[in-house]
């Protein structure tokens, strides 16, 4: 078995609280800003002092509300301040957030809610509190008929002292979260998250990424707060000094970039994919859209040579120099023109997009952490940041690859165990590890590649083992394509199902002279598919002819959380894809099969 471990830079205290991270913060700078709220078309700082001033009236709320100690209480709401108000009020008093993703279905939240046995539900909306009510009928608050401040006022009879006593009860050992894991292959699980598993991540990453998370730093959080990538970094972030900007509706990210103008983002790597397809539809064709992908090649090849050379050759210094003039600066200035750090997590983010942003301008540091792990396990670091990898253990954590490739975890973030589920906990906390499930390397240097996940694996008919991950994350980089899921197992050779982009698709059928065809017909249109059979082919160079897609499908329908084929956290329902279309991926090898019988009648 291959280790890689990186010290503690501090040490776990078992009497701190996530509530304590945050006084410590104002006791720094009471008067420094610590996030800011939207105020017209602009941003209105709340100084640390003020924040805490509020969380401490909330929590006061809460206590009047009967919340106890111990008591979880769920939340259904977007990305907002108010939530991380809610979060840091419910840990003062020692309760637990249970988040439910704003677009759960009623079935969905109704496992959430029973399971956890939750002693009470805030939504933000009338439409969130109608999916929650339709399952649920005990206490509900609705942010938008101003539950904050009816609770506030409610606690207006709870005395300092007794708010004081209750922040003061709670333990590092106590339980600070309750998160559902996405659900790809089952009913979700409760991840039991300790303030331990949080404070010591806090306090070891705040130092570790010190050259992101700072004062003065800015991040604009759009990620969902139900997600464990985004509640760490949070609670990492406003501890560490950075000011923090909330965008509860992706739809106005450019405006939100251009006014809060951030330092650093937290994204996915479909974010950044949207991105650059969007970027390259925009130019709308012709000389410009020819000049877009010379530039983005630039940028790859510069952020390579970086690694292979150091430094850029004189040919290259005067290309980057054209391309950044031309095209570099419209996308950062386009992402708020201060924007320097991404972090990159949920899903692989693959070397052209990693190389094609640090090109630019914007470096993304790939890391890796599940909800288990309290999200962070590995990130990639500023001084050798090796794009490709997840990089090593962030301090106070190991990893390790088993003989079998499964990468093995272990220190204070490793949760407590599932919710009211013995049996599931026995199965990934063993001899002292926790066995994630993923399979992956590391390299000499400890840092860590990811390449797919265990149970996905794909072992043709041949006896040939295919990780579905390492082709999918390469053809989902094409701007048609939104998702892509690899099959073959037992099959003489692997295949994929392609699902189109329907907000790509118009820009690429303008760009190419074929505007009036509708979206079904572009599902079949000839160029489409030839375009699609070029990527599929890049695709393939990275892998041995016998992992290589052989034949592909377009299907009729994308994946979507609307129809159940992805979770909240974008991940693809593989198992319920493989079950659902089963008729198309039949065809497409009996297809295959007839076309290989008739080409070998013909000889």
């Amino acid at each position: 078995m291959k280790v890689s471990s990186t010290p503690a830079l501090r040490t776990p205290d078992p009497d701190e609280s996530i509530a304590d991270l945050l006084l410590e913060r104002r006791d720094r700078d009471p008067a420094a800003p610590i996030i800011e709220v939207r105020d017209g078309d602009g941003w209105r700082p709340v100084s640390a002092h003020d924040f805490v001033i509020s969380v401490e009236a909330l929590a006061k709320g809460l206590v009047a509300a009967g919340i106890g100690h111990g008591d979880r209480v769920g939340v259904m709401a977007r990305t907002s301040p108010e939530w991380t108000q809610l979060d840091y009020a419910l840990w003062f008093v020692g309760a637990v957030g249970v988040p439910i993703y704003e677009t759960s279905s009623p079935a969905q939240a109704r496992w959430i809610i029973e399971n956890s046995a939750v002693a009470a539900v805030v939504c933000e909306t009338a439409a969130h509190a109608e999916t929650v009510s339709s399952v649920y009928q005990g206490r509900l608050w609705v942010l938008d008929d101003a539950a904050i401040p009816a609770l506030v006022q409610q606690g207006r009879s709870v005395s300092d002292a007794a708010l004081a006593a209750r922040r003061e009860a709670v333990q590092g050992d106590d339980l600070a979260a309750l998160i559902y894991t996405s659900g790809t292959t089952g009913r979700p699980k409760g991840v039991e998250l300790t303030h331990l598993n949080f404070t010591t991540a806090a306090r070891n990453a705040a130092i570790a990424l010190d050259w992101i998370c700072h004062p003065g730093s800015r991040a604009l959080l759009f990620l969902p707060l139900a997600h464990v990538f985004a509640r760490v970094i949070n609670v990492i972030a406003l501890h560490s000094g950075t000011i923090m900007g909330y965008a509860p509706d992706t739809k106005t990210l450019i405006k939100d970039f251009s006014s809060f103008r951030p330092t650093f983002l937290l994204v996915v790597p479909r974010v950044l994919e949207k991105v650059y397809n969007a970027a390259e539809a925009s130019t709308g064709g012709g000389l410009k859209l020819k000049l877009f992908r010379w530039a983005a090649k630039v940028a790859i090849v510069s952020s390579r040579e970086l690694d292979s050379r150091g430094g850029f050759t004189p040919v290259r210094r005067v290309q980057y120099a054209i391309a950044k003039q031309l095209v570099f600066r419209k996308l950062t200035k386009m992402m708020g023109g201060n924007l320097v750090h991404a972090v990159s997590g949920g899903a692989p983010l693959g070397e052209r997009l990693g190389h094609f942003f640090r090109g630019i301008g914007l470096t993304v540091y790939e890391g890796y952490g599940l909800t288990e792990t309290t999200a962070p396990t590995a990130v990639n670091l500023e001084k050798v940041n090796k794009i490709g990898t997840v990089g090593p253990p962030l301090p106070g954590q190991t990893v390790a690859v088993g003989e079998d490739g499964e990468i093995l975890a272990q220190g204070f973030h490793i949760f407590r165990g599932y919710w009211a589920d013995p049996e599931a906990t026995a199965e990934v906390l063993k001899d002292g590890w926790f066995h994630t499930g993923d399979i992956g390397s590391l390299d000499q240097d400890g840092y860590l590649t990811i390449t797919g996940r265990r149970k996905e694996l794909i072992v043709t008919a041949s006896g040939k083992n295919v990780v579905p991950a390492t082709l999918e994350d390469r053809l989902r980089g094409h701007p048609l394509v939104s998702q892509v899921v690899v099959v073959g197992d037992q099959r003489p050779f692997v295949a994929a199902l392609i699902t189109l982009d329907e907000e790509m698709i118009p820009g690429w059928l303008a760009n190419h002279g074929k505007s009036s065809l509708t979206i079904e017909q572009a599902r079949i249109d000839p160029d489409i598919r030839v375009s699609l059979e070029r990527a599929v082919a890049r695709t393939n160079q990275a892998v041995s002819r016998a992992e290589s897609i052989r034949e592909f499908r377009i299907l009729g329908v994308d994946f979507t959380e609307e129809n159940g084929y992805l979770t909240p956290s974008l991940k693809v329902k593989r198992s319920l894809v493989l079950a659902d279309f089963a008729p198309e991926i039949e065809a497409l090898y009996v297809e295959a099969a007839a076309r290989r019988a008739s080409s070998d009648s013909a000889k």
